[in-house]
């Protein structure tokens, strides 16, 4: 499973899924860092197959209108503090890979993880 983390989530979070043996990109990582526009990421997920994380809601309407990225997990937790969200992940990622086999558009927030249809 392959992830593309948008700009406002941590590059520290890259490290982890990466460190967990998922191949992921943080916008930062893009030629157009931080700058790269929601267009180009949807572009890149849907040419190399990975779910984008994000906590921008503008994404949803893009999946629900054209299905578009690829996949999509929400990231809808609210202010939290950057170690909160990475034990966050810690404690839910194998759940999320194995429900993204199901799943194309999943939520995640402090206390559970919706799987859309």
């Amino acid at each position: 499973m392959k992830f593309l983390i948008d700009a406002q989530l941590p590059r520290r979070l890259a490290h982890q899924l990466r460190a967990a043996g998922l191949e992921t990109t943080h916008t930062l990582d893009l030629p157009e860092g931080n700058r790269t526009t929601d267009q180009a990421l949807i572009t890149f997920s849907l040419t190399q197959h990975c779910v984008v994380v994000t906590k921008d809601s503008d994404f949803v309407e893009t999946f629900l209108l054209r299905h578009e990225p690829w996949k999509l997990l929400l990231v809808s937790t609210g202010n939290i503090d950057n170690d909160e969200l990475l034990r966050l992940f810690h404690l839910n990622i194998d759940q999320l890979t194995e429900s993204f086999k199901t799943f194309d558009f999943i939520e995640l927030n402090r206390t559970s993880m919706i799987c859309h249809l």
